[in-house]
């Protein structure tokens, strides 16, 4: 690996060193985290379930069974060696009320799956947004196109929805549920009010940037608005539209997590909501871990898509 290159003003890397530098930076911040998270970490006192409280003597039992004890006399307590500890009935235990260790996180997949059917969730997530970004986009294009073609409309309403853009979302959420409920069809609906938003000015901006250059060779060829549209501008948008809606992805996993904790309907939103009341920060991270996951699945499902639907975008940076 040259070293020198890696330090060069936007310079550029092999897919191998791409690779290598990924996975080192992986391990580094797993590091960081797993100290970090020692760090943060605290030390308590609690009853040690395994053993019966007849066992022990009248005193120390005192401390087993009273919470008020064990506060009062922590400090007293934590000196103690192990052993001592053992004969009150207690243990020392680690816990991570600000940042789970990466072991707990792991250790929280097996549960997540047992108790609260993650993957049955996890798909049903998934559903509805796919469900809310295919209605999204049937009514963001079309309109986006009437905006960005036609002036009448343009004026008429080009201003309105982009201040839209400014609407706090998370407000919205209980018109939505008086005006559908609280089921699934409120959910989809949310989320694809949540892309059509900020879609439509894409679609518009997008419109916008076709260079003249193309416009003028169809008008010298004697086309008509319909050919013009269907042979210049839906290539170049739908080209362009594909970056924009892989972004959006994103987004959109904020608005349905949002929506899922609103009601015990289901998917990762339900089971961060109850994470929560849970007091389970290790679950609530390993839930974060899937969404990452899936994230990451997504993007590249587009990059594949755009590769098949338009492989001359892809060509120059092949050659490279």
């Amino acid at each position: 690996m040259n070293y020198k290159k890696l330090f060069e003003l936007r310079g550029e890397l092999t897919s191998k060193e791409k690779i290598t530098l990924t996975i080192l930076g992986s391990v580094i911040l797993i590091l960081f985290w797993f100290l970090l998270a020692e760090v943060l970490s605290k030390t308590i006192i609690t009853q040690n379930d395994t053993i019966s409280p007849t066992s022990l003597s009248e005193e120390h039992r005192k401390y087993y069974e009273s919470d008020s004890l064990l506060v009062a006399n922590y400090t007293l307590l934590e000196t103690k060696s192990i052993q001592d500890l053992k004969g009150f009935g207690l243990v020392k235990n680690k816990v991570y009320p600000i940042l789970p260790s990466p072991i707990k996180v792991i250790k929280a997949f097996p549960e997540l799956n047992k108790d609260d059917d993650v993957i049955g969730n996890t798909f049903l997530s998934i559903k509805l947004n796919v469900l809310g970004y295919l209605l999204a986009i049937i009514i963001a294009i079309p309109v986006g196109f009437l905006l960005g073609l036609i002036p009448l409309f343009r004026g008429l309403f080009s201003k309105i929805i982009d201040s839209y853009r400014f609407i706090p979302l998370t407000a919205v959420t209980g018109i939505f549920i008086m005006w559908l409920g609280l089921g699934s069809q409120m959910k989809v609906s949310f989320l694809a009010f949540g892309i059509i938003v900020y879609l439509i000015p894409v679609v518009v901006q997008r419109i916008d940037e076709v260079q003249k250059v193309y416009l003028n060779t169809v008008f010298t060829l004697g086309a008509t608005p319909w050919q013009t549209i269907k042979s210049v501008y839906m290539p170049y948008v739908f080209s362009k539209l594909i970056d924009d809606i892989r972004v959006l992805t994103a987004i959109s996993w904020t608005y349905i997590t949002i929506v899922e904790m609103l009601n015990k309907g289901g998917g990762i939103g339900e089971l961060i909501w109850t994470a929560k009341r849970q007091s389970r920060i290790d679950k609530a991270f390993a839930i974060l871990i899937i969404i990452v996951i899936i994230g990451v699945v997504q993007d590249r499902l587009f990059v594949i898509i755009d590769k098949l639907l338009f492989p001359y975008k892809h060509i120059n940076k092949n050659k490279r």
